[in-house]
């Protein structure tokens, strides 16, 4: 089998998929990308048995075949190519691989491809589209809040809520939670289901951030995305998500705005001299002004600013873990924050002041014990 292919495409295109591999697999099949090609068009997949992600591409070829090559060391022979057209030359008998670039033979050792997983078949299937850039940016101001207890399997995922004319993503771990609603998206019909936080991530570096339209679709056990040549396939995670509606406080009277560069600048400021295991920052607020204290008693430091702000209710202080804050704040675009508040020990809402058309964003915090 031989097939022609530029070497930048074919590396731009492995650099999409290669996050999937795990460095320490039980499987050494697993260490590999499976190249298929049929009437000149390549097929590569890479798999860690959970997550499946596949890209095509044209290349000259005469015949077809697939082959199993190591993908660290084609990685990085690519990487060193200038970009030219590489010869790949496939004895399927030997699985020897022969890599002729302008001035240099290289040769791997190939495996027999019958000895990589088969992927999930999307049979059953329920599918919807949406825009690309509407997925990357709802992964984006979710999954900062994902879990990493493997204890809470159910939170270590992003929810998705399916409805006729909307689709929901939740995001949860005990501390804070993320709701985000498109309410551009026709779903098929209620439904819900759970897609952990590595394919996720991975999706969102391998489809462009633009307006092109993604085709979704899901079955018992798989979740299927599919944006022109690439294609990615993950195991749901089969568990139960809390239910969310219950822990958001319906009447938060106490609202305070801010600027949102500001706050967030002051509380990397004052966030240097917090605990550095509980990350707590107090905020006084007393009519136009919040106060953000930090201190370290071990270490005896301590850090105070102030800074402007609205605010309607009654004078309180309530602390935070200032990271959470600052990873919440990045999720909320716009120049200002609200802050919906009740008491000390009750969960704070943060949204954007101006929310975007078609879309809803609430982020909720719960607050830290107050060392006074």
């Amino acid at each position: 089998m031989k097939f022609i292919v530029s070497s930048s495409t074919l590396l731009k295109q492995l650099q999409q998929i290669s996050g999937v591999i795990n460095s320490n697999t039980v499987l050494p099949i697993l260490e590999d990308f499976l190249f298929s090609i049929e009437k000149n068009e390549l097929t590569v997949v890479a798999t860690d048995l959970e997550t499946v992600m596949k890209v095509k591409l044209e290349v000259e070829a005469k015949e077809n075949g697939r082959i199993c090559i190591p993908a660290k060391i084609l990685m990085d022979s690519l990487k060193n190519l200038p970009d030219q057209p590489l010869t790949f030359n496939i004895d399927l008998n030997s699985y020897a691989v022969e890599i002729t670039s302008d001035n240099g033979k290289y040769k791997v050792m190939g495996e027999n491809p019958e000895n990589f997983p088969k992927e999930p078949a999307a049979e059953d299937a329920t599918s919807f589209t949406m825009t690309a850039t509407g997925l990357i940016t709802a992964i984006n101001k979710c999954i900062f809040a994902v879990s990493n207890d493997d204890l809470r399997p159910a939170m270590t995922g992003v929810y998705f809520e399916l409805a006729p004319t909307s689709l929901t993503f939740v995001a949860t771990d005990a501390h804070r939670l993320v709701k985000y609603v498109k309410t551009d998206v026709q779903c098929p019909q209620s439904d819900s289901f759970i897609v952990p936080k590595k394919p996720l991530n991975l999706l969102k570096a391998a489809i462009p951030d633009n307006d092109t339209e993604i085709r979704i679709a899901y079955s018992k056990n798989h979740f299927f995305v599919t944006h022109d040549n690439a294609q990615m396939i993950c195991r749901l995670i089969d568990a139960r998500f809390p239910d969310y509606k219950v822990v958001i406080p319906k009447e938060n009277p106490y609202r305070l705005v801010v600027n949102k560069t500001d706050f967030q600048n002051a509380l990397k400021r004052v966030g240097v001299f917090a605990n550095k295991s509980t990350n707590q920052v107090a905020l006084s607020i007393t009519g136009s002004e919040l106060q953000l204290s930090a201190q370290d008693v071990d270490f005896s430091f301590e850090g105070n600013e102030r800074m402007s702000c609205q605010y309607s209710g009654e004078d309180m202080q309530i602390a935070f873990n200032a990271k959470f804050l600052i990873e919440m704040l990045h999720a909320a675009e716009g120049d200002e924050i609200s802050m919906e508040l009740s008491t000390p020990t009750k969960a704070g809402i943060i949204k954007p002041s101006e929310q975007e058309a078609n879309e809803d964003l609430l982020i909720l915090v719960m607050p830290l014990m107050l060392n006074n």
